[in-house]
């Protein structure tokens, strides 16, 4: 870990404002950003944990938490919510074993996001899957498509 830490603050040292672009590039070497990586550029670079802390939670593109390889994002705008996207999360969510507080499973398959709304109201309820927009989604259909994922692991 820290060779590739070592790397990516050489790329920023010379560089204020880097906070960004080092996130960035922390995220891109190990999915997330973790811990142990934020305090090792801090005392390596003079900035505070804090500053990257700040950056990290504010900009909804940073994850401080592993995620799945499997990328599940859930509209829970108003024309979602009203043509039942909560019933479909939930069921998504029973299905897959996650509990309160849990988005990813624990065998780092699926992680499941809720977004306050991708834009795409006619078509609601809208879930995301590994970037591909399914609308007029029904729960029966998005496990067909998870069951799907599994099996192309499982292969």
């Amino acid at each position: 870990m820290q060779e590739a830490l070592d790397r990516v603050i050489e790329k920023y040292r010379l560089e204020e404002g880097s906070v960004i672009s080092l996130l960035q590039d922390i995220q891109e070497e190990f999915g997330y950003i973790p811990e142990d990586s934020v305090s090792y550029v801090s005392d390596r670079t003079g900035i505070p944990q804090s500053s990257f802390y700040g950056v990290a939670t504010f900009y909804a593109q940073f994850y401080l938490k592993p995620r799945g390889k499997n990328i599940i994002t859930a509209c829970c705008g108003t024309a979602c919510h009203v043509k039942g996207a909560e019933r479909v999360i939930s069921r998504i969510r029973r299905e897959l074993e996650l509990t309160d507080g849990e988005d990813t499973t624990q065998d780092g398959l699926f992680t499941v996001e809720d977004v306050a709304c991708v834009g795409a109201c006619s078509i609601a309820p809208v879930v995301i899957v590994n970037k591909e927009v399914h609308g007029k989604v029904s729960a029966t259909q998005l496990l067909k498509e998870i069951n799907n994922l599994k099996k192309e692991t499982d292969a």
